[in-house]
């Protein structure tokens, strides 16, 4: 049986696809935002690593089987519509929604493997093979646990991220085939619009407020993070650079490498966003008075986990640079007592000028 051909560039569906993936940024935002306690980052954290997941089992599906016919189409779009419940149930997910949640989840999943198994190419349709079980047995998992609640929802779903990550390990990589374009900018499009999603998050909260100096300061001063935050991946050239890096490998190494850094390495930039959108939130209510220490802590740690995901994503990648965005990230997390003991306002100011000198030392090292 013939290869099928792979997608040369991102679909408009896909992209559809994205938009409303990311509507689950905005609702871990929230949960956030209402609730900056330990406990909630740890379950959002948990929530994202699911779903995060299973994003991933969609790009690499659309990279090797184009979503070219009817059908095709309109499964894809039958997943996003269980993505879409999915990022309605996320709030209550730990509470009255968890039942909702797993099923969706399950329906994500059983997409995704015929989708997959539809490929004409033996080796692909040989790996899905490989992989579903695990996939299946894992939101099983989300659905007992969603169903049961407690601790044993803590379990099973901590149980079914763990048994996720081990998949690729226990199934193996063989059979999989990343083309580079299309996987590259598949994955740096999701991040684009996670960033524009997170700006959204802060304007709608903004434009009930009255729009006077302290305001305009404190939006312009979180546009100025967001735009560095875009400046760190996409002005650096990390994307183009990246497409080479992978091009350069093939098989099982490319495989590997496109799992590590645009699935592990890409968690903590998409959990570093949440939790900078949820501090920013709070941080237009009295943006010159100090803040709580809670806010002031996810603020830094949400810019930390976005350096850190840089440094992760070079290091695996050979981009250079990693050291220092890994030094930065210790930096960031080191401003919260700017937030509590002066003021939201000078914090982002200072997480402003960290991202710029990881930015610095970006482009000094492409250079």
């Amino acid at each position: 049986m013939s290869s099928e051909p792979q997608a040369a560039r991102v679909t408009s569906l896909e992209l559809f696809f994205d938009l409303v993936f990311v509507f689950t940024i905005t609702q871990l935002a929230g949960v956030v935002y209402d609730d900056p306690s330990v406990g909630a980052v740890v379950r959002v954290a948990v929530l994202l690593a699911l779903i995060w997941w299973m994003y991933g089992g969609y790009a690499w599906l659309t990279n090797a089987v184009a979503a070219q016919s009817t059908n095709r189409r309109l499964l894809l779009l039958g997943g996003m519509a269980g993505y879409f419940i999915l990022a309605l149930a996320t709030p209550g997910a730990f509470d009255s929604s968890g039942l909702a949640f797993g099923l969706a989840y399950l329906w994500i999943v059983a997409v995704h493997t015929y989708l997959f198994s539809r490929a004409t190419s033996q080796s692909v349709v040989r790996a899905i093979v490989r992989l579903s079980p695990y996939n299946v047995v894992s939101a099983l998992l989300v659905v007992v646990g969603g169903a049961l609640g407690g601790t044993t929802q803590d379990v099973l779903w901590v149980a079914a991220i763990a048994l996720e990550w081990a998949t690729p390990w226990l199934s193996g990589l063989e059979g999989f085939q990343v083309e580079t374009s299309h996987f590259v900018e598949r994955h740096g499009l999701v991040l684009l619009i996670a960033i524009g999603e997170s700006v959204v998050v802060v304007g709608v909260a903004g434009a009930s407020l009255s729009v006077d100096g302290s305001l305009v300061a404190i939006v312009l001063l979180g546009l100025a993070l967001s735009a560095g935050f875009w400046w760190l991946y996409f002005g650096t050239g990390d994307d183009e650079r990246s497409e080479r890096a992978l091009e350069a490998l093939s098989g099982v190494p490319r495989a590997r490498a496109a799992l590590l850094a645009f699935f592990f390495a890409y968690l903590p930039l998409l959990l570093g966003l949440v939790l900078v959108a949820a501090a920013e939130h709070t941080a237009l209510e009295e943006p010159f008075d100090p803040t709580s220490r809670r806010y002031a802590v996810l603020l830094a740690a949400g810019a930390a986990l976005f350096l850190a995901g840089t440094a992760a994503f070079r290091a695996v990648l050979g981009l250079g640079a990693a050291i220092p965005c890994a030094v930065l990230a210790l930096v960031a997390l080191a401003t919260f007592p700017l937030g509590c003991r002066v003021s939201p306002a000078a914090q982002i100011a200072a997480l402003v000028v960290v991202v710029a000198a990881a930015i610095a030392a970006a482009t000094r090292r492409r250079a």
